[in-house]
């Protein structure tokens, strides 16, 4: 049934939380604002880096401080994101199941290109994936679908044949502008309520789940 599953990065294939978190709070204490919880960054995260950073400064903060305040992360960022990131337990062997089942593989991340492109290569390496796009300039963040519809375009897949794989409501919404199905992942930073709310098509529990729902 399905040729072609795009998965999401953060939350879905690995646990970057506490590095994003280390990240912003590192710069808001170069700043002199408050940090926050790792809890609180479940939340703040989904929307890209920008939003991100945003979301972390209090209301009161100048345009000026979440541009300051979004380029020191990046510097921060760049050498530290591979800190504490780890892929989920049972991620690896699960994409390499459906690799091995001619299944296509891609990703599809609101967080910029080269970390994901750094991220991806150094867990996953360079053979797993058939197309590894992150946020640019150009291109809209899901949820809009331009992300799913260019990966789906150099794939060679249609909708019908395309699943995204992703942790939050962000990610169902993108699947559903895009007109596919999606698979919710309990194990990421929302959880099961958020997803299905969103509509999610499919649950998965466990990165093994994913055989069964794509495997012909």
């Amino acid at each position: 049934m399905y040729q072609l599953a795009i998965l999401d990065l953060d939350g879905t294939l690995v646990n970057s939380i506490e590095d994003l978190a280390n990240a912003v709070n590192h710069t808001l204490t170069e700043m002199h604002y408050p940090i926050h919880p790792l809890e609180a960054f479940y939340q703040f995260v989904g929307n890209g880096v920008k939003k991100l950073c945003e979301r972390a400064l209090p209301a009161d903060a100048s345009a000026e401080d979440a541009e300051q305040l979004l380029s020191q992360f990046y510097a921060y960022y760049e050498k530290h994101c591979l800190d504490c990131t780890r892929p989920y337990d049972g991620m690896i062997s699960a994409l390499d199941s459906l690799k091995a089942n001619g299944m296509q593989l891609a990703v599809a991340s609101n967080k910029p290109q080269k970390f994901v492109e750094t991220i991806v290569t150094h867990f996953f390496g360079t053979e797993r994936f058939d197309q590894i796009l992150g946020s640019n300039d150009t291109r809209p963040r899901k949820p809009s679908p331009e992300i799913l519809l260019e990966i789906m375009s150099a794939c060679g897949a249609a909708p019908e044949e395309t699943v995204m794989i992703g942790d939050s409501d962000v990610d169902i919404l993108t699947a559903r502008n895009a007109g596919m199905d999606s698979i919710g992942c309990t194990w990421g930073f929302r959880g099961k309520a958020e997803l299905e709310q969103a509509g999610t098509v499919y649950l998965a529990d466990a990165p093994s789940d994913l055989i069964g729902f794509l495997k012909s």
